[in-house]
C-alpha cells in the first residue's frame, strides 16, 4: 500500500479526495467489537421493528469514520491529527451498499485546514452525512510503499448461515432422531424443528427424553415420541425401519454412541446399505475463508484402502455438489509428489488419475497433495504446481481417520470453525454430530442432510 501525504504549504482550497467503500455485514460486527456497541438494529440478523426485513444498519459512527479515511490516508494524509468534526445525519445506510465519501479543503490558517464532508449512497446519490473538519495538516512530508496491517477475521458462520437460507424453504425433512435423551442431541432437534428445518421423530426411552425436556423447559407438544425401552441399538434398528416404511427422510445421532447407531444400518436385510461404503463427511464453515471446506472421513473408516477412497471421494463430490459447490478434492499427504514409500501419495496419484478416466465422476480430483498446496494458492505457485485444484480444493480427502479427526478438530478449536457432520452411502443421509458440537453445527448438520435429500430426489 502506497501512501503519500499533502503538507499543509501543499494544501489549497478546491483541493478534494474521496473514496468509495462497500458496506459489508463484516464491518458491522467488526464495529460492533471495537467500539462496544451491540445495538442489535446494526447486525446481521435484528428485525426490531418486525416489519420482516432484517435491519443491518450502519451505525451513524461507522459512516463518520470512513471520513477519517479519506483525511488520514489522502487529504492531507498521514500525519494528520482531528481538531474537530462536525455531522449532521440525514439517512442511513446498510450492509451491502456501496457509499462514496469525499472531502474538500475550504480554507487554512496557523497549520489549521477547515474542510467540507460527506457521504453519498452510489446507487440513488443520497446523501446520508455531511458536516466540517478541522485538522492539523501535516509539515513534514511523508511517502511509503510497504506499509502492511495485520488482516482481520470476523469469527461469523456466513457459509451456514446461507446453507439455512436455502433449506429452509424445503419441506421439514421427516427425521428419526435416535436416543435424544440429553439437553444437546434433544434440544438440536428441537432447534432444527423451530426453523422447519427437519420434522423430528423422537425415538427412545420415553421418560428420558421427557426428562430432558423438561429439564430444558422444551414442549414436545405435537412431536412424534415412539418409546423403545431396550439397548440402544433396538432404537437405531427402528429408525431404519421408519426410513423403509417411508416415514423418515434421515436419521439423526442422539445420546449414543456411534457403533450402536450405525450397526443396523449395515444389516444386509433391514439396513440402509445402498450400494457404496458409508463414508462420514464433515462441512466445515472456516472463518476468513471463501466457501465451505469438506474433510473426509474423519469418524467411520480409520484406515481406508484405495477402493474405500474411492467412494470418499464419490460420496464428498456428490454432497458438494448438492450444496450448490463446484467440486475441487486434493487428496492429502505429507508431500505432493508420488513417494513408494508413503501410501497416501500412491493413492493420491491413482484417485486422480482415476477422476481423469471417469472412475469418479462429478468433480476434479488431483493428489497427491500437501495441506499447504491443497488450500493455499501461494504455496501452490511455490511448488510450481498447476491445475484447477491445487491451491483451491474444497474437499480434503485424508490419508485416515485419525488424521481427519485431528484436522477437524484444528479447525473447530483453533480455526474457530463449525462443522456440520454427515454420513453418506446410505439410502437416506445420516446427522452425526457429537456431544460437544454447538446448536449451529446441529442446525447446520440438518441443513445439509435437507440439501443433500433434497438434490437426490431431484436426481
Amino acid at each position: 500500500m502506497r501512501l503519500v501525504n499533502r503538507t499543509f504549504d501543499d494544501l489549497n482550497p478546491g483541493d478534494h479526495a474521496e473514496l468509495r467503500r462497500l458496506i459489508t455485514a463484516d464491518d458491522l460486527y467488526v464495529f460492533a467489537a471495537a467500539s462496544g456497541n451491540h445495538n442489535p438494529m446494526h447486525l446481521q440478523d435484528s428485525d426490531l421493528d418486525g416489519d420482516g426485513h432484517l435491519e443491518r444498519v450502519a451505525p451513524g459512527m461507522f459512516m463518520a469514520s470512513l471520513i477519517s479515511a479519506v483525511l488520514g490516508m489522502q487529504l492531507p494524509g498521514p500525519g494528520t491529527l482531528y481538531r474537530r468534526q462536525v455531522l449532521d445525519f440525514h439517512a442511513r445506510a446498510h450492509a451491502g451498499e456501496e457509499v462514496i465519501v469525499r472531502a474538500e479543503v475550504l480554507d487554512k490558517a496557523d497549520g489549521i485546514v477547515r474542510l467540507s464532508t460527506e457521504v453519498r449512497r452510489i446507487a440513488d446519490d443520497v446523501l446520508i452525512l455531511s458536516g466540517e473538519a478541522e485538522v492539523r495538516a501535516p509539515t513534514t512530508r511523508f511517502e511509503s510503499e510497504d506499509l502492511e496491517i495485520p488482516g482481520l477475521i470476523v469469527q461469523r458462520h456466513r457459509h451456514f448461515e446461507a446453507l439455512l437460507d436455502r433449506a429452509r424453504p424445503l419441506a421439514p425433512l421427516p427425521t428419526a432422531v435416535v436416543c435424544p435423551d440429553d439437553a444437546n442431541s434433544l434440544g438440536g432437534a428441537l432447534l432444527a424443528a423451530r426453523e422447519s428445518i427437519i420434522t423430528p421423530i423422537l425415538i427412545g426411552h420415553a421418560d428420558a427424553i421427557r426428562a430432558a425436556a423438561a429439564a430444558m423447559e422444551a414442549d414436545l407438544t405435537g412431536i412424534e415420541l415412539i418409546d423403545v425401552p431396550g439397548p440402544d441399538h433396538e432404537a437405531a434398528a427402528l429408525a431404519c425401519r421408519l426410513v423403509h416404511d417411508g416415514r423418515a427422510a434421515a436419521v439423526m445421532k442422539g445420546h449414543l454412541h456411534t457403533d450402536d447407531l450405525l450397526k443396523p444400518m449395515l444389516d444386509k436385510a433391514m439396513g440402509l446399505r445402498a450400494g457404496r461404503r458409508f463414508t462420514h463427511v464433515f462441512v466445515m464453515d472456516v472463518p476468513g475463508q471463501p466457501e465451505p471446506l469438506l474433510v473426509t472421513d474423519a469418524a467411520i473408516n480409520i484406515s481406508p484402502d484405495l477402493a474405500t477412497k474411492v467412494d470418499i471421494c464419490q460420496n464428498a463430490i456428490d454432497l458438494a455438489l448438492s450444496l450448490g459447490m463446484d467440486p475441487r478434492v486434493g487428496v492429502l499427504s505429507a508431500v505432493e509428489t508420488v513417494n513408494p514409500a508413503i501410501q497416501s501419495s500412491i493413492d493420491g496419484a491413482l484417485l486422480s488419475k482415476m477422476a481423469d478416466r471417469g472412475q469418479i465422476k462429478g468433480g476434479q480430483v488431483e493428489g497427491p497433495l500437501a495441506m499447504d498446496n491443497a488450500i493455499d494458492m501461494g504455496a501452490a505457485r511455490t511448488k510450481g504446481l498447476k491445475g484447477n485444484v491445487a491451491g483451491r480444493a474444497n474437499i480434503l480427502v485424508v490419508p485416515g481417520l485419525d488424521a481427519g479427526n485431528m484436522l477437524a478438530k484444528q479447525l473447530s478449536f483453533i480455526s474457530h470453525a463449525e462443522g456440520a457432520g454427515l454420513v453418506l452411502g446410505a439410502r437416506v443421509p445420516v446427522i452425526l454430530n457429537s456431544r460437544s458440537d454447538s446448536p449451529m453445527s446441529r442446525l447446520a448438520s440438518c441443513a445439509v442432510a435437507a440439501l443433500h435429500q433434497a438434490a437426490g430426489a431431484k436426481a
